[in-house]
């Protein structure tokens, strides 16, 4: 039975055209992070945006308002990537040793990715500070759950007894740094690249003496 619409018709259906719509929006902003990954939010403009989209600056402004709500969106992005990594792993069950490492894993790609990597290169500093202040609400989230999973590891004896606060500032930091150096261009793939720092992480670098210490330098 036809519900009265031509199926040749060139308008779509409202949620089609919403689906487009943030389809196009979603390339908008991927476009810019990689821009600002790669030459710098205050070098990067919006015509330099529009160039790389192969559209005009008036396209840009139906998706955006300005450039701050495009770099206030992209790491906003970023960072609920890597806050989503920690929710489809914490609890799901294993120990709190092989939660922390999928969820290191997942930390360590997502910081390699447009949106991640916009979090660590340009960050929330050129924003309002009322924008600041939501994304490092978001951070803060991140951090948290970072420590309760430290901390239960230590409760369980999965992971050695340590500082969670310093543990969880450690592994961020670290696994965040990656952004900086990284380049998809490398000799070594992001997988690569996780899996020997999160083993040196894990592991450390000095083999300890006999208490399992590790040695003073000579």
């Amino acid at each position: 039975m036809q519900d009265g619409r031509d199926s040749e018709s060139p308008w779509k259906a409202s949620s089609d055209r919403q689906t487009e719509r943030e389809a196009k929006r979603v390339a908008v902003l991927r476009t810019a992070a990689r821009a600002f990954n790669e030459t710098g939010y205050h070098n990067t403009s919006l015509d330099d945006i529009a160039r790389r989209l192969n559209v005009t600056k008036p396209t840009i402004y139906y998706y955006v308002r300005n450039k701050e709500e495009i770099l206030f969106e992209c790491v906003r992005i970023g960072l609920e990537m890597l806050d989503e990594a920690s929710n489809d792993v914490n609890g799901h069950g294993g120990s709190a040793y092989d939660e922390l490492i999928v969820v290191m894993r997942k930390y360590a790609e997502i910081v390699t990715m447009d949106f991640g990597m916009c979090v660590i290169r340009v960050g929330e500093e050129p924003l309002t500070e009322e924008s600041r202040r939501t994304l490092r609400s978001l951070k803060r989230g991140i951090d948290r759950k970072f420590r309760r999973l430290i901390e239960r590891g230590i409760k369980e004896g999965s992971l050695a007894p340590c500082d969670p606060k310093i543990a969880a500032f450690t592994v961020a930091g670290a696994l965040s740094w990656i952004a900086r150096w990284y380049s998809p261009n490398g000799g070594l793939s992001a997988q690569d690249i996780a899996a020997q720092c999160i083993d040196l992480l894990m592991n450390g670098l000095g083999k300890g003496g006999p208490s399992g210490e590790v040695r003073p330098p000579a």
